[in-house]
């Protein structure tokens, strides 16, 4: 392996470190804000509840001053009736009093329906009620957990970057030039050979390239990915033979008989 290559590897492993530290600390700011944005919804819902409640208090009091109006309007139309003369005057009379008994029941009808409506904004205003003060917990509580995750992720990064600051100098100049520009066209700079395959792209290596990387001898040579570009390395560890089930259990066994011996 190349001597720069391994700690290209470290490099990587580093850089990768600093951006998911950067994601996490872009974001953590949204699930506050995001809370915010609910807290202050459910505020606005409540004030519109309110404000409807309001509303049918007013209409149920002007219904009831309507039947009101209406009802003392039968009472003296009644009483007139006691001194009407003629069949027309009692006719007209008896039209103007069928014509606000029907009022009156269509005003206590409309009261009924508003009391209605008002119950059900008195249980949405309960409901909207909890929700807001429950947003409130959750946001305080995930305010001070952000803040808590933003300087632990603010002391990693800063560990971090420390680290890649004084790593950097110690890889050639051109290799790590090479790392910077492969790493800004394709987000990473290398890749793990596996099984044959580039392990970023999943294209196969071809054979003479795959045996020049498995050469552990080769200190010169950084092969790249014919198709992503990337830097290759291999890892022996992964491509080590692993024994068969019947393989382990027949040297278990020789090894139980060496014991008893």
């Amino acid at each position: 392996m190349h001597p720069d290559l391994e700690k290209m590897i470290a490099l990587q492993g580093l850089d990768l470190e600093v951006r998911r530290l950067n994601d996490e600390m872009a974001e953590l700011p949204k699930q506050v804000a995001a809370l915010a944005s609910d807290h202050a919804a459910a505020k606005k819902k409540l004030a519109s509840i309110l404000s409807d409640l309001t509303k049918e208090e007013t209409l149920r009091r002007q219904q009831e001053l309507d039947i009101k109006d209406h009802q003392q309007k039968i009472a003296r139309l009644r009483k007139q009736m006691d001194v009407v003369t003629t069949t027309a005057q009692a006719a007209a009379l008896e039209h103007e009093i069928s014509f606000s008994e029907k009022e009156v029941s269509r005003l206590e009808d409309a009261e009924l329906e508003s009391m209605e409506r008002t119950e059900g904004l008195e249980t949405a205003k309960q409901t909207t009620e909890e929700t807001i003060a429950n947003l409130a917990r959750r946001h305080a509580d995930e305010t001070t957990r952000t803040t808590e995750a933003l300087d632990r992720n603010k002391a990693l990064l800063a560990e971090t970057n420390a680290k890649r600051a004084e790593l950097r100098p110690q890889i050639g100049e051109n290799s790590l030039l090479m790392y910077d520009r492969i790493a800004k066209s394709r987000g990473t700079a290398l890749a793990e050979g596996v099984d044959h395959k580039c392990s970023a792209c999943q294209m196969v290596v071809r054979p003479q390239p795959w045996n020049d990387l498995r050469d552990r001898s080769n200190h010169e040579l950084m092969l790249t990915c014919e198709s992503c570009g990337r830097l290759l390395y291999w890892d022996p560890a992964r491509d080590a033979p692993q024994k068969k089930p019947a393989e382990r259990q027949e040297s278990i066994a020789a090894s139980i008989v060496r014991a008893t011996l």
